[in-house]
């Protein structure tokens, strides 16, 4: 399972939360709660979601959940980071490789109980501030900085151009892989995949 990092700043504002992150994994107990986080999410919706719960769902003691995750908003964040893949654009030394990584982890995710899992999560976080500012900081906020440094290392090699707004192309990137997955009206694909980042580079890289 791959690791999990959330954001320096989400982390500082919770009592107790780098004490409860920072406890040794056991990586199948882990794989158990976001198989079970996210079934929940997809079925019943985020307020279905207890740390009893899910400890009943795995057949576990409920205090080897809560010493890991103080709440449940920290259990959902969790479950759907670990989907999607915190720092997704690793460093290829090329701004096309960089972005088909990003990519290729939005299109694991929403190919599988992430998907599922969306609509009812975003339906949740209209009416939970908290839950909304967690998945920000914790899920949104690390995939975000990790593709921004890919075009900031594009830049520094003089591959892109330096007048790009690059929230937006973070937008660009992003963006068809939600909206597809809420409404549903195309298919979430391979060739989507390779055409967000082709469309995307005719933006940012000089002609």
């Amino acid at each position: 399972m791959r690791g999990v990092a959330f954001s320096p700043r989400s982390l500082n504002r919770v009592p107790g939360v780098h004490r409860a992150l920072g406890r040794p994994r056991d990586e199948h107990i882990d794989k158990e709660v976001v198989t079970a986080v996210l079934q929940v999410l997809r079925t019943r919706g985020y307020r279905a979601v207890t740390i009893d719960g899910i400890a009943r769902k795995i057949k576990r003691a409920r205090t080897s959940l809560y010493r890991r995750w103080p709440s449940k908003r920290h259990l959902v964040a969790y479950a759907v980071v670990s989907e999607l893949a915190p720092s997704p654009a690793a460093d290829t030394g090329s701004l096309r490789a960089d972005l088909h990584a990003a990519v290729e982890t939005l299109l694991r995710a929403f190919t599988g109980p992430v998907q599922q899992a969306l609509a009812g999560l975003v339906a949740d976080m209209a009416h939970d501030s908290e839950l909304a500012e967690v998945i920000r900081e914790d899920v949104l906020a690390a995939r975000r900085k990790s593709m921004r440094e890919a075009f900031e290392r594009a830049k520094a090699r003089h591959e892109m151009c330096d007048d790009v707004e690059v929230e937006l192309l973070l937008d660009m990137l992003t963006g068809p892989f939600y909206f597809r997955a809420l409404f549903g009206h195309e298919l979430i694909s391979r060739r989507m995949t390779r055409d967000v980042v082709d469309y995307v580079l005719r933006i940012a890289v000089p002609r």
